[in-house]
């Protein structure tokens, strides 16, 4: 959508153990040409917020922690648990201190911060993205990268009126195998497609139909629902249940939350 603020490249990039996001390939632009250099300045680090860290944003910090150049500097998430945990599994691979925010908000007030990584609930996904752009930010998003199509058209404005570079993670794309079997489908391999035809099936149990109840103490409620119109806190609704519900998902079998 935009080229990338100097001094980096935020490269999205995917591999068969998960990996959604790589971070960067550092321009040494202080040291002299033709001379190998492994130092990092300051300002050759990009430093990211995640949103959402009970489950995929912990896996995304993992793996940008293998990332040279990157660094997390803030972990949100509206559970106060899943911030411990995702401050815990950082710590084992990067030295620098992590801070744990239950809003995400107050990382986009730090003008340190340069992008921000979305793996929240499906309705905070386009408004979450908006705010960062914004804010002067770029974004990582997972998928789906909005709660319906609209939001994605809004999405694309912010982007090109604020100038972000906004990657949304489609990761089945950057698989090598499927790159392939896109360039031999239109090389017309196969022939003409006029038809193609795709399902998952999945066995899932029940998740009842749950009870109206207090939200628990560990848990901003107000905040996890956020841009979604108010509804009383289920039993039966976090974690991840949330995405049977059309009110927060939208029929999207994803891994986040």
């Amino acid at each position: 959508m935009s080229k990338f603020i100097d001094r980096r490249e935020f490269l999205s990039a995917a591999t068969a153990g998960g990996l959604a996001l790589g971070a960067t390939e550092i321009l040494k632009a202080q040291d002299k040409p033709g001379r190998a250099t492994d130092r990092v300045s300051a300002n050759d680090v990009i430093k990211l917020a995640i949103m959402g860290v009970n489950g995929r944003g912990t896996d995304l910090a993992r793996g940008l922690t293998q990332q040279k150049g990157a660094r997390i500097a803030y972990v949100c998430d509206p559970d106060e648990r899943a911030i411990g945990k995702a401050k815990g599994a950082i710590a084992e691979r990067q030295k620098e201190s992590v801070e744990g925010l239950v809003d995400f908000r107050k990382a986009l007030d730090d003008p340190a911060v340069d992008a921000l990584v979305i793996a929240a609930p499906n309705h905070w996904h386009a408004p979450a993205t908006i705010l960062a752009c914004a804010a002067g930010k770029h974004v990582y998003v997972e998928k789906p990268c909005c709660h319906n199509p609209h939001e994605g058209e809004l999405m694309v404005a912010a982007a090109r009126k604020h100038n972000r570079v906004v990657q949304h993670g489609t990761q089945r794309r950057s698989f090598p195998g499927l790159q392939e079997a896109v360039e031999r489908l239109r090389a017309g391999d196969i022939g003409r497609v006029m038809f193609a035809r795709a399902w998952y099936n999945n066995k899932r149990p029940s998740i009842g139909h749950g009870q109206a109840a207090d939200a628990p103490s560990w848990l901003d409620y107000a905040l996890w629902q956020g841009p979604a119109p108010e509804r009383p806190y289920r039993d039966n609704l976090i974690h991840y249940n949330w995405h049977w519900f059309w009110h927060w998902g939208n029929g999207e079998l994803g891994n986040n939350g």
